[in-house]
């Protein structure tokens, strides 16, 4: 053992003194910084990767639509979804009409997104294995709606839901009745957006209320591995060179604004808490500080023993450098117990009535979390340099110090 790192310990051991006290405190102020940053990265983390998932459980991979958008229909439906079938790396395929409708019960109306699909092929396209109550069936006129939807309407499974064209608004000569659609299925995405703004419905039905008599607005495509970014471009690129009339749209694309968003916050919210773990860095800095004016004499002796500048300099920044891995590290641990009891805690909070949580506000049934060790590594790194570097300037001070003005005694 080197002589710097005996007399860093050395300074370190608990003594009933004030620099016992603010060298705890600097080292449970880095402990918090670092878990904190931690378990906020994290849980931004989680969000992206549910949001992620629940998108490519529900909506489709690949949508293409008419060379001019969705107001070009696509005749050859069938013949389409056939030959992006025969394309390697393509798991499955719908043809699709959606559109924004009024439907109402009970005197309550609201606006979601009607998606008429294939029987069928729709249940392949969409992941709805979590069924509330009834089951997938869009056989007749029959809808299958979200557990949140359900819930704001008051409709159960059996009930009539009215459904009124958006082709009222814009056609002056014909009158479009509503359709009278039988609830058969509720299902529970798990994610709010997806269980209160969708129905679903067959492709009869959907072309009905746009009085379409043949053709859909888009056709659906699920593929094998739609997170794998090289193989998913190569697959959209064979797309559109097979079918250049078509316009192809990636998941990636068409909640670009979503994914945007979350990874902006993320940032921001760790930038921000940044500074909780400043303010401990200058914790670490004030307890150098206090020892060595503490240490004064001890310093002068030293010094005149024959130790160098370096020698007692290096002994301080690894005094800071030892605090500052010592609360990164409980920081770590403190953190991932925190993580790992998580949702217990939100709902211990809940049973107290302190819902910090909701599903109506964040549109997830529980919060999510993942711990990507990269991140915690450049926390880590971040955190103990930074105090390695707090720790110079009063190690250099003491390093300067003239042996007989430390001696002096007044």
């Amino acid at each position: 053992m080197t002589f710097s790192l005996f007399l860093a310990l050395k300074y370190l051991k608990p003594k009933r003194s004030v620099t016992s006290v603010v060298t705890c405190v600097s080292v449970l102020g880095v402990v918090l910084g670092v878990s904190i940053i931690i378990i906020v990265r994290a849980v931004m983390t989680g969000f992206g990767d549910l949001w992620r998932e629940k998108i490519l459980d529900f909506k489709p991979h690949i949508t293409i639509t008419g060379g001019s958008g969705v107001s070009r229909l696509i005749e050859n439906e069938e013949w389409l979804c056939k030959q992006l079938e025969k394309i390697p790396g393509v798991k499955a395929t719908a043809p699709g009409v959606e559109m924004r409708v009024l439907i109402e019960y009970n005197r309550r109306v609201l606006a979601p997104l009607i998606v008429g699909t294939d029987p069928v092929r729709g249940q392949r396209i969409m992941k709805l294995d979590n069924m509330a109550s009834g089951k997938f069936d869009l056989e007749g006129d029959s809808v299958v709606i979200g557990v949140d939807l359900a819930y704001s309407l008051r409709i159960g499974v059996g009930d009539d839901l009215l459904v009124y064209s958006p082709m009222n608004l814009v056609s002056k000569d014909e009158v479009y009745f509503p359709e009278r659609l039988k609830v058969t299925g509720i299902y529970d995405s798990g994610q709010r957006d997806f269980d209160a703004g969708y129905i679903i419905t067959s492709l009869p039905v959907a072309r009905d209320l746009m009085g379409m008599k043949q053709g859909v607005y888009s056709i659906h495509v699920k593929v094998d591995n739609p997170q794998d970014t090289t193989s998913f471009k190569a697959l959209c690129d064979k797309i559109s060179a097979q079918f250049p009339q078509y316009t192809v749209r990636t998941w990636q694309q068409i909640d670009s604004q979503l994914f945007n968003a979350l990874a902006v916050e993320k940032n921001m919210m760790v930038i921000l808490l940044m500074f909780i773990t400043i303010v401990a860095i200058f914790c670490v800095m004030n307890t150098l500080i206090v020892l060595t004016v503490e240490k004064t004499d001890e310093i002068g002796l030293l010094k005149a023993l024959g130790f160098s500048s370096w020698q007692v300099m290096s002994a301080f920044v690894l005094h800071g450098w030892i605090q500052c891995l010592t609360g990164t590290l409980l920081g770590i641990g403190t953190a991932m117990m925190v993580l790992t009891n998580l949702q217990g805690m939100v709902e211990s909070l809940a049973k107290f009535g302190l819902e910090v949580f909701p599903k109506h506000i964040y549109g997830l049934a529980e919060i999510p979390w993942r711990v990507v060790p990269s991140e915690i590594a450049v926390v880590a790194v971040s955190v103990i340099a930074f105090c390695t570097i707090a720790s110079f300037l009063p190690a250099w001070r003491a390093a300067r110090m003239d042996p007989v003005t430390a001696l002096r005694k007044e």
